[in-house]
């Protein structure tokens, strides 16, 4: 019959072997105590990189001392601004939507304006348009082929423009042109006027068959839309200075003769200037 093995022993001979084993004593060490380690330790493997890989560290300053940062390129602007939803898409871009608002008066002009409103926004700006008339708005969206950051608020101040009262070919001038502003104020915030005194302010600015008001755009280089007593003024700054100082004094009471004068001098300043 085989001898049991130390798994089939009992409990008892099983702890008494593990205790005569710790009586067995060790052979005599055969290591020197006086004899130093050494320890060799295997130093970290760098991985090869060309020299075009290496990138320089190095901080650039100028004369005043003051960091010079290389620009960024347009890759990293594109995976900066991109959308939470497609982080791993380094030449998407956040895409944002505006909703202009369309006054009911405005309906109809928009729907027949149409063909010449939506050409610029789509080819011009690269954006998304689409009008909806259940909700009496045109709605404007940035897609991946548009490239300009103002895109989308060129688009909505050129539907504004429209919506007040200017016509296509002269908001399209806002998308063309950087430094082109709408200035709106109301009669009363000049003068407070009721009743048939609102009516000859406004018969003054607009003058015969609309002669008066004519002769300010053209002066002035501005667009003037007149809204009941609200005054709507497309064009630069100071064109937009010239025309509200003429607007300004015909509310007071200025005759047209002494305002046609006034830009006359006006006129012959801003020549000689050129």
């Amino acid at each position: 019959m085989p001898a049991p093995t130390a798994l089939q022993r009992a409990p008892d001979a099983l702890a008494e072997d593990v205790h005569n084993a710790h009586e067995i004593p060790l052979p005599p060490s055969t290591v020197d105590e006086n004899i130093d380690l050494e320890i060799i330790t295997a130093e970290p493997e760098i991985p090869f990189q060309p020299d075009h890989m290496l990138e320089d560290t190095s901080m650039q300053i100028d004369e005043e001392g003051r960091p010079r940062f290389a620009p960024v390129s347009s890759t990293a602007a594109a995976t900066t601004s991109s959308s939470p939803s497609q982080p791993n898409s380094p030449n998407s871009i956040r895409i944002q939507s505006r909703k202009v608002p369309i006054p009911p008066h405005r309906m109809t002009p928009l729907k027949t304006s149409w063909p010449k409103i939506y050409p610029p926004l789509v080819e011009h700006l690269k954006l998304q348009v689409r009008m909806n008339i259940k909700s009496k708005a045109v709605e404007l969206r940035t897609s991946k082929f548009t490239t300009d950051t103002g895109a989308l608020q060129k688009g909505e101040d050129f539907v504004k423009a429209f919506t007040l009262g200017f016509d296509v070919d002269d908001a399209i001038a806002l998308l063309r042109l950087d430094d082109l502003y709408i200035e709106t104020f109301e009669i009363k915030d000049v003068k407070t006027l009721q009743g048939e005194h609102l009516g000859r302010a406004i018969g003054r600015i607009a003058g015969k068959d609309g002669k008066t008001k004519f002769a300010i755009e053209n002066t002035s280089k501005t667009r003037v839309v007149l809204a009941d007593s609200k005054i709507h003024i497309l064009g630069g700054f100071q064109n937009i200075r010239i025309a509200r100082e003429a607007v300004v004094s015909l509310i007071l009471g200025a005759p047209p003769g002494k305002v046609y004068g006034n830009l006359r001098t006006v006129a012959s300043r801003m020549k000689e200037r050129f």
